[in-house]
């Protein structure tokens, strides 16, 4: 069974209970950042509300690594994020996770997550080579 929170300003997420549920989300939720996302865009993604507080910005590489931006206010999930993942938090604020982790990512998270949004701009803080 679903959990379903609805925010203030009339957002809701699904607390995802079954993989299969989490992955027919992810390919809807895809193919919605696709149509909205203008050619040539940059930094697009999604953005996770916390329950407790706080937003993570996600975005996924060409190489389908994926980053995750955690606001000062959300690093209270940080060892959430580490124990779904098995990445160790970063220096900074930007993690970088391998591309297979986005289920058990989404999955760890899911009943912390109080709404989702899609985000068409977001600057990753990640220092640029060149």
């Amino acid at each position: 069974m679903q959990d379903v929170r609805q925010t203030e300003d009339g957002q809701q997420w699904l607390a995802w209970d079954a993989l299969l549920d989490l992955e027919v989300w992810i390919d809807t939720h895809n193919r919605e950042l696709q149509l909205a996302v203008p050619k040539n865009a940059v930094g697009y993604g999604s953005a996770f509300r916390l329950t407790e507080g706080g937003d993570i910005f996600m975005h996924t590489t060409g190489e389908g690594d994926i980053l995750l931006d955690l606001t000062p206010e959300a690093q209270w999930v940080a060892p959430v994020v580490s124990a779904a993942t098995g990445v160790a938090p970063p220096r900074g604020q930007i993690w970088v996770l391998p591309a297979g982790a986005m289920l058990p990512l989404l999955m760890g998270l899911s009943s912390l997550i109080a709404a989702s949004r899609l985000v068409l701009q977001h600057e990753y803080r990640i220092k640029k080579s060149w």
